[in-house]
């Protein structure tokens, strides 16, 4: 990368002052704290959201805590599976989520899993959990990026705009850490509207979060640096991202399609809920 011009430098956004606060005998790590904010703020969205559709607020402590471990599994061994020269050199690198490495679609594709283990275990309605959460993801990711900033990770190529992140090497890039932030709190807010008017059938906005997220990460893509595995010279998390927006996009219009549930239910958060107030429009 080339550093850029003096002028943009002096706008530009300053390198993070360290990665850790020391505290006597106890270090503070900003990604670590960045993580813990993410998944706390996640969580009290979502447990709101449900309980305004019927459900038990307990329910979503239940399922977040195997949620949150899987999907660090799940987020780690996907950063491992593309990093294994680094963890062959030092071992320690196979745990090390401290030092940050933790793959997205990874955590997304297990912590799911794990989740729809949860609620069927616990015969809560999969459709209302999903509309509950659909928001609470994006507001996670938005916070959690702050973490990469203070790593100085998942930055972009090189750029002289006014907003260029700074790097402490004094090379100026792309915030993406930072385009992305932005870009989940925007996706939060129109999924929040769309579930407020009631657009999409109870269980959907999962789905549209998967469409705005894959169209998100796929653009930010290509100014990201840090892919390094790539197939005719795009990066696989480019492939992912567009995998995840088109699949997004098959599986809401088969869901907005497909037969209604039963009429006369229980609209009470559990199995067979409507996990909406009636408001959602019904074919």
């Amino acid at each position: 990368m080339l550093p850029a011009s003096p002028a943009a430098a002096l706008a530009a956004i300053p390198p993070p002052p360290g990665s850790a606060l020391d505290l006597g005998p106890l270090t503070l790590r900003y990604y670590g704290v960045a993580v813990a904010l993410a998944v706390l703020a996640a969580i009290v969205l979502t447990r709101w959201r449900f309980a305004q559709r019927g459900g038990d607020p307990e329910t979503v402590d239940a399922v977040a805590l195997w949620a949150v471990l899987a999907g660090l599994v799940g987020a780690r061994l996907a950063w491992v599976s593309t990093n294994l020269d680094q963890v062959v050199e030092r071992p320690i690198a196979l745990i090390a989520i401290w030092e940050g490495g933790l793959a997205f679609f990874g955590g997304l594709l297990l912590g799911g899993l794990a989740v729809v283990w949860q609620l069927r275990r616990r015969r809560a309605s999969i459709p209302a959990f999903a509309d509950a959460v659909a928001p609470a993801i994006p507001l996670g990711q938005a916070i959690g990026r702050w973490g990469n900033y203070f790593n100085e990770e998942l930055y972009g190529t090189a750029t002289d705009l006014p907003w260029a992140l700074e790097l402490s090497t004094g090379e100026l890039v792309h915030p993406t850490f930072l385009y992305e932030m932005l870009g989940n709190l925007a996706i939060m807010a129109v999924l929040m509207v769309v579930g407020l008017r009631g657009l999409l059938r109870p269980g959907g906005l999962l789905l549209a979060y998967g469409i705005g997220y894959g169209l998100l990460r796929f653009s930010l893509e290509f100014i990201r640096t840090d892919g390094n595995i790539f197939i005719f010279g795009i990066s696989g998390n480019t492939y992912t991202a567009a995998g995840l927006f088109l699949a997004s996009i098959a599986a809401l219009v088969w869901w907005q399609r497909r037969e209604p549930a039963a009429s006369g239910a229980p609209a009470d958060g559990r199995t067979g809920a409507s996990g909406g107030r009636g408001r959602s429009r019904r074919r």
